[in-house]
């Protein structure tokens, strides 16, 4: 795995190298402390599986690389690591396409975790955040969890006051495949739980997407938490990307 590391701060990139290295020996880490130096890396070499990007850049605003990354290289992931905790910034990030987002003053153990799901395919999504978008607390939560969803930031709200099939026009399979993106999981992992090709699950998810009116993975989690609420989905981009295909 290739990874890029954006931070103006040479001590948050030494500590994200550290990090980064404990995911496996195969890890290639390239940092860049500016928005300028990230692109000059990338038309280098854009084969970078990860990009870690921080939202506060000297020479550029994070949300806008953050939005050029995406449309430049749509099959990249992108993990949001800012020392904003606020759930403005954390949903803007999400929604412009970002497949995770981690506080800087989390521990190494949740970034490490977040950033493992992602590589596998799933998204991560801060707690408060899901909680911001979800039911109140005395009707969803209980202990911890959300009707049987752990509530470890890929949590949304339960089938007790999830959004039905009927009222997202999914079928039977759809749904089930939706149910399986909501805990993160892969497209492989999907696939082989529902006993189906890789391919035919790339299908459902698009399917999904276009439901939802999202664009991604973390768009989806954020939807169905806004509709179990009483909302409708967001008027994200109607059509799907790369995030769809990813494996």
């Amino acid at each position: 795995m290739k990874a890029l590391l954006i931070d103006d701060h040479p001590l948050i990139l030494s500590g994200l190298r550290s990090v980064m290295q404990g995911l496996g020996d195969d890890v290639t880490i390239v940092c860049a402390e500016t928005a300028r130096g990230a692109r000059e890396r990338l038309a280098a070499d854009p084969a970078f599986d990860l990009v870690l990007l921080d939202l506060q850049l000297g020479d550029a605003s994070g949300f806008d690389l953050l939005v050029e990354l995406r449309a430049t290289y749509p099959s990249m992931s992108i993990v949001v690591i800012s020392s904003s905790d606020s759930n403005e910034d954390m949903t803007r990030a999400i929604y412009l396409g970002a497949m995770g987002f981690v506080p800087k003053r989390a521990s190494n153990e949740v970034l490490f975790e977040a950033l493992r799901r992602v590589m596998l395919g799933g998204v991560y999504v801060p707690p408060m955040v899901l909680r911001s978008h979800s039911a109140p607390r005395s009707v969803a939560q209980h202990d911890g969890e959300t009707r049987g969803f752990p509530l470890d930031g890929l949590a949304v709200v339960g089938a007790a006051t999830a959004p039905t099939r009927a009222t997202l026009g999914l079928t039977r399979r759809q749904t089930e495949v939706l149910e399986l993106l909501l805990q993160g999981q892969s497209n492989k992992v999907i696939a082989r739980a529902l006993n189906l090709s890789v391919e035919t699950i790339k299908d459902h998810v698009a399917a999904v997407f276009r439901s939802l009116k999202v664009s991604s993975r973390t768009q989806v989690v954020l939807a169905v938490s806004r509709m179990s609420n009483g909302g409708t989905p967001a008027p994200w981009q109607s059509a799907p990307r790369g995030d769809a295909q990813h494996g």
